[in-house]
């Protein structure tokens, strides 16, 4: 059996996750860990493609890159005065993070290797997961698909309405 190139992709999508959320967590400019947060996204949409979840990979660059990370951005971007902002205690933040990363690692490495990990068969073809998504959502989940799409635009409606100045 010839070796794959999946644990390669595998490997480089997860490392870029894994440094751009470092990124976002070190940087000192707000811009940068905003645009970390690119790398991050799309990381984790790799990986979702790789797990053969493609329904969750394409809403992961919709709704995450293509909407919260450009409304962080304009926020970032449009609010004045936000390179005068000071850490008022970076000391203590580290005093009390190296313990608490410690910890946490401590209990990640004991979750995983007291664990008994086994392997199921993977299925022989992966197929797309959107079209059950899709048939589920139009048949047994109709009704509520269409009361959440209602409870959105009165929402919508309300916000315009809420944001809209008055003219006199």
């Amino acid at each position: 059996m010839p070796p794959t190139i999946e644990p390669l992709i595998f490997a480089a999508f997860a490392a870029v996750t894994i440094e751009s959320a470092a990124l976002i967590a070190f940087s000192k400019n707000l811009v940068y860990s905003a645009f970390a947060l690119l790398g991050a996204f799309s990381g984790v949409a790799g990986l979702f493609v790789l797990a053969g979840a493609d329904f969750l990979a394409v809403i992961q660059i919709l709704v995450y890159v293509g909407g919260i990370l450009v409304l962080y951005l304009f926020a970032v971007l449009m609010t004045a005065g936000i390179s005068d902002i000071k850490i008022s205690n970076p000391a203590i933040a580290v005093k009390i993070g190296i313990p608490a990363f410690v910890l946490l690692l401590a209990l990640l490495a004991r979750l995983i290797y007291g664990t008994q990990w086994f392997a199921g068969t993977p299925p022989a073809t992966l197929g797309p997961t959107t079209a059950a998504i899709g048939e589920a959502l139009l048949t047994e989940y109709l009704l509520p698909f269409e009361l959440i799409s209602i409870l959105l635009l009165g929402t919508l409606v309300g916000a315009v309405a809420g944001a809209r100045k008055e003219v006199k």
